[in-house]
């Protein structure tokens, strides 16, 4: 059997059919969720350790419960697959339950998080903040000048961290003609039309206006503020962002792998959503995020901010914002959000179905990295939710 062979067999199609055009498209997502470097420029975010991963334990037990949601009520196991699930982690009390994988999936392969980058980069601002080299009250332009004039001139560090600027911009993820579409040519994660000279990314983010309000006022799911965000962190630190990764997460959080992160053309990462990791070094995040900023007797962040975190932001602000629909009295801080629901559980979450659940009353951490054919599916989002809040009760 060929190379090709197999892979075809292994994915459903050749590798030569996946393309920038549609590496975001079902089934070619499969593929390139695990892949992205192949397609978009990326850079390495180092491993500290190639130590090898604990043996997970047997989910068996566990795949076979049910869950109840609106779809109807079925196994774990044929929800992780009806919901395109590639790989699920279940920590319990900092201890790897168990580890699915779907046939198409790398056990330990990298796959990119999309937003969860975002929660990740807000960690880096967290831990700069506890340096003193970050004041997350400072406008924006104490550390991008030349944000002068844009939406974001009068705009705080924190504004931009619980994404409450007004912005002149949509999330249009399926609109070729849209600026979306013109944002992420700048990112390079869509065709380049225009060779050398295409628009980089700051020089796209200084051309958003501003949006009607003013900043503060409502939560506004907006993707340009954690770009801006990674840059703030680079002008802040003097460090490129995956160099600033290593040493302010991965390195302390001894991660296994190293992870990728995209960046255009002038090697700005896309901090709000090129991350690609580990489903096992997700997990490892969230269980520091759970332990008040600790990963193995070593302080991450501090407990303050982590407290801040999870259980902060702005109600009202939410209330008024996109999501209210999905966790009616969550809230949103520093890039995470606050679910509303029993025992106070947070979460970052991606696109395309990526998650990563803390739940500290229940000692539970969950990872589902996922290939969902649409970018967003409001049913799939309600539904993974009342998987986790299951599954975290199981554990």
């Amino acid at each position: 059997m060929t190379a090709q062979t197999a892979f075809a067999r292994q994915f459903g199609f050749a590798r030569s059919d996946v393309t920038i055009e549609n590496w975001r498209t079902a089934p070619y997502n499969r593929w390139s969720f695990q892949n992205v470097g192949e397609l978009v420029p990326t850079s390495e975010i180092a491993a500290p350790t190639d130590a090898p991963e604990a043996p997970a334990g047997d989910l068996g037990a566990l795949l076979d419960e049910t869950v109840a949601t609106d779809a109807g009520s079925e196994s774990i196991a044929a929800f992780l697959e009806r919901t395109h699930t590639d790989a699920f982690v279940a920590l319990k009390g900092g201890k790897v339950v168990g580890e699915y994988n779907a046939p198409h999936m790398t056990p330990g392969g990298r796959h990119i998080i999309f937003s969860i980058s975002k929660s990740l980069t807000a960690i880096l601002a967290g831990a700069l903040q506890a340096d003193d080299l970050l004041d997350p009250a400072a406008p924006v332009t104490k550390y991008i000048p030349e944000a002068a004039g844009t939406a974001f001139a009068d705009a705080t560090v924190q504004h931009v961290l619980d994404m409450t600027t007004t912005i002149d911009f949509e999330e249009l993820y399926l609109d070729p003609e849209s600026a979306f579409a013109r944002y992420r040519r700048s990112t390079l994660w869509n065709p380049n039309t225009n060779g050398a000279d295409s628009e980089k990314l700051l020089a796209f983010l200084m051309t958003i206006g501003k949006g009607a309000g003013e900043h503060g006022e409502v939560f506004r799911y907006r993707s340009p503020n954690s770009d801006l965000l990674g840059i703030i962190v680079e002008r802040a630190s003097g460090l490129r962002y995956a160099d600033l990764m290593v040493e302010r997460l991965w390195g302390p959080l001894g991660a296994r792998r190293g992870g990728r992160i995209t960046v255009d053309g002038q090697g700005s990462g896309r901090a709000a959503g090129g991350i690609s990791v580990t489903a096992r070094d997700l997990a490892r995040v969230g269980e520091m995020m759970r332990n008040g900023g600790v990963h193995e007797g070593r302080r991450i962040l501090p407990e303050g901010w982590v407290k801040d975190t999870a259980t902060g932001g702005d109600r009202e602000a939410w209330k008024k914002g996109d999501f209210a629909f999905l966790m009616p009295n969550g809230s949103y801080r520093n890039k995470w959000y606050q679910t509303g629901f029993e025992g106070e559980p947070y979460c970052g979450i991606g696109i395309h179905g990526q998650w990563l659940y803390v739940d500290p009353a229940n000692e539970a951490v969950l990872v589902k990295m996922s290939s969902q054919p649409l970018p967003v599916d409001d049913e799939l989002d309600k539904q993974n939710l009342v998987l986790f809040q299951t599954v975290a009760k199981l554990l």
